[in-house]
């Protein structure tokens, strides 16, 4: 495998980590119990899978059963909890797994090209790394406007009910604090 190969090897293993589908649902805990036991059940196929490999193939292989049993559990997390912080574990798992499983793959080479497949797969983990740190703020960042435009739309709301009177003023004021989620 060359170089260049290697490369598109570890950027193809970190977009499929990257890329698969996952979504906010929450679940029961029976769900997530039994979810954690078949992603139990399942590493301990993959790494007796492993068995019959050898050499580095045999270390690829390990990894690759551990890093897909560290992206079900984040993943098993996230649709557990449906919290962002999770969402971002899950995002760092998959990296951290692309990441060690390239490292793995570069160990079948020596000198200089070994040396360039783990820098390529340094560089790829650091990308990963940042993206999952960006869409984290991003996240943030929209959480936060989105509390700005209610508080803005609520003042204006506000200063409308304040040309009524009496019960009117007071029916006006409480249906827009319910409306805005104000207490």
């Amino acid at each position: 495998m060359t170089t260049i190969q290697c490369c598109k090897s570890v950027i193809a293993i970190a977009t499929l980590f990257a890329a698969s589908g996952t979504f906010a649902a929450t679940m029961s805990k029976a769900d997530y119990a039994t979810g954690k036991d078949r992603i139990g059940a399942d590493y301990k196929v993959d790494k007796a899978a492993c068995d019959s490999s050898s050499g580095n193939a045999k270390d690829i292989c390990k990894e690759q059963a551990k890093g897909k049993e560290k992206i079900a559990l984040a993943e098993l997390e996230y649709q557990y909890s449906g919290l962002g912080g999770d969402g971002n574990k899950l995002a760092v798992a998959k990296a951290d797994a692309a990441f060690a499983i390239a490292k793995e793959v570069c160990d079948d080479k020596a000198g200089n090209p070994k040396d360039v497949c783990r820098a390529e797969a340094k560089a790829a983990h650091v990308k990963a790394l940042a993206d999952a740190k960006l869409v984290n703020k991003v996240g943030a960042a929209t959480k936060n406007a989105a509390e700005d435009k209610r508080d803005a739309d609520y003042k204006v709301v506000a200063e409308k009910c304040d040309s009524l009177a009496g019960e009117a003023k007071s029916s006006c004021i409480s249906a827009a604090k319910v409306r805005f989620n104000k207490s």
